[in-house]
């Protein structure tokens, strides 16, 4: 479908489902509100749903790999052969996130949306990786739209495949700088407070890319305005996927978990796109990356993890997954204070 048919046809959460939501929390046999945040997010997911029954069984992390051409300014600790390395690890199971996922019996489904080579990861590609946007815009307007359009495709096969949470994860060297030149740009915030070492470079790497990204704005002067044009002139494509993933799940009244630093710039275009959207997107973690909770902040958003983790890949949203598991099973199983014959606890003023 396309970006701007999507954005026309995303409503509102259901408000009347979410009340009925929190009257099943308050009648159920425990002290009110003593779940915290969960009891919120799973409220928030029977209005993403329409319903006050949520099935969250089938869950699924999104891998969008693509290479990124400001690799070539040296602001990167590895090299651009990595992404296509570690993007077939995930078809083989063999990285952190999926060691996570079959632990808490998710599936990873990984994307080429825009690696430099063709491997076996299913492909969606809209370019072969992105250009060096020190020297020239890292795409063109058409292919960041092309990329959102990818994500809300992908979006769609997975609901029609029935997975009930998406999680977003990427992959590609070099994304870290995207994202926090398209950070900055959106938040107006100095890029030294909105860029931190990534993967572990040096004082020295950390410098380059620091200069890269402010010589990348300076050239294309990115409207704030804008989000495609900021996320075309210095972005990404794994960013441009996983905005499509958040806005596709919202069509489609999926809930979308943000990872970290990289998936919450992917959350924050979708919402500057679409406000509608901003309901469906749930947050996971706190990433330590520096610009982490600017994010979160500019977004309204709390998450509902803080562990410092930094991994990337969607990691932290699939140790959200568990927690969610363990809150929808409280609400839709557990006895009420009706079923054992206790009085009900009543909100005090």
């Amino acid at each position: 479908m396309r970006l701007e048919e999507t954005i026309r046809k995303i409503q509102p959460l259901d408000a009347k489902v979410m009340e009925q939501a929190r009257v099943r929390w308050d009648s159920i046999a425990k002290p009110l509100n003593s779940l915290g945040m969960l009891e919120d997010v799973v409220t928030q997911m029977t209005g993403i749903v329409g319903s006050t029954d949520v099935d969250i069984n089938r869950k699924v992390l999104v891998e969008m790999c693509a290479d990124n051409g400001i690799v070539e300014a040296g602001v990167s600790q590895s090299g651009q052969e990595v992404t296509a390395l570690v993007a077939e690890n995930f078809l083989e199971g063999n990285s952190v996130a999926c060691v996570m996922c079959r632990q808490c019996h998710a599936d990873v489904v990984p994307i080429d949306i825009g690696m430099a080579v063709d491997t076996k990861v299913p492909r969606y590609k809209v370019a072969y990786g992105t250009r060096n946007f020190v020297k020239e815009p890292a795409m063109t307007r058409q292919q960041a739209i092309q990329g959102i359009e990818v994500g809300i495709q992908v979006a769609g096969e997975l609901a029609d495949q029935g997975y009930g949470l998406i999680a977003t994860g990427e992959m590609g060297i070099g994304n870290t700088t995207t994202s926090s030149a398209v950070a900055s740009v959106l938040l107006g915030a100095p890029v030294e407070e909105m860029t931190g070492r990534g993967a572990g470079l040096s004082s020295e790497g950390l410098r380059r890319k620091i200069d890269a990204i402010k010589t990348g704005i300076e050239l294309h002067r990115p409207n704030p305005e804008d989000p495609v044009d900021v996320l075309a002139k210095v972005g990404g494509l794994d960013i441009a996927g996983m905005v499509g993933l958040f806005l596709g799940g919202a069509l489609r009244h999926i809930p979308v978990l943000m990872d970290g630093f990289i998936s919450c710039v992917a959350a924050l275009i979708a919402i500057r796109l679409c406000p509608n959207a901003d309901g469906y997107i749930l947050a996971s973690h706190l990433s330590k990356e520096p610009a982490a909770r600017r994010l979160l902040d500019a977004m309204g958003k709390e998450a509902m993890i803080q562990a410092q983790m930094r991994m990337g890949e969607g990691t932290g949203a699939v140790a959200a997954f568990s927690l969610l598991d363990q809150a929808v099973t409280v609400y839709r199983t557990m006895s009420t204070f009706d079923d054992i014959n206790l009085e009900q606890y009543e909100h005090l003023e």
